[in-house]
């Protein structure tokens, strides 16, 4: 059985397509402007943070800032249009601590440009549908012949996969 990583819960809720593509090392994402732009955001945001918080890795997924005193999980992200997503992420690895012994973790979506942050929890109902999420992905990654359609959707235009999916058009 495949890994599956924080990542995959990310790109399960974004398209099951990029997904796919991601767990066969289909990797664009260094071809991509936005992804170098949040790279660079990850980078400049809070320059102190390096010094303050760890970085961990934990169940094939790496957290960048990780608070051990307070528990506590940071993430930044540029936008929150796809915040569904980014709140599913930091919910895998709420779990995947707690799935290592931590008692009540939490964690904070921080969007910098936006001056914006956000408290995620995890209740007894996303530890279920955690485990839905996880039936899912493994769906996904056990079909080995089907690659999942093009979705569509306006923030494809700014995806690492845009290229790959719709070079025919």
């Amino acid at each position: 059985m495949r890994t599956i990583t924080a990542t995959h819960v990310k790109y399960y809720h974004v398209c099951h397509r990029k997904l796919w593509l991601f767990d066969r090392d289909l990797w664009m994402e260094h071809t991509s402007e936005a992804v170098a732009g949040g790279e660079l955001l990850h980078q400049t945001a809070y320059p102190q943070r390096a010094e303050r918080y760890r970085e961990i890795s934990i169940g094939g997924s790496k957290i960048d800032f990780y608070d051990p005193h307070r528990r506590v999980v940071h993430e930044i992200k540029t936008s929150q249009k796809l915040e569904e997503s980014h709140i599913a992420q930091l919910k895998y690895y709420l779990w995947l601590l707690e799935e290592a012994g931590v008692e009540g973790p939490t964690a904070i979506l921080e969007y910098p440009k936006l001056r914006q942050t956000l408290a995620v929890t995890l209740t007894e109902a996303d530890r279920a549908a955690i485990q839905q999420w996880l039936a899912g992905i493994r769906h996904l990654q056990a079909d080995e012949t089907a690659c999942p359609p093009t979705i569509n959707k306006p923030f494809c235009r700014q995806c690492s996969y845009y290229e790959f999916c719709y070079v025919g058009e």
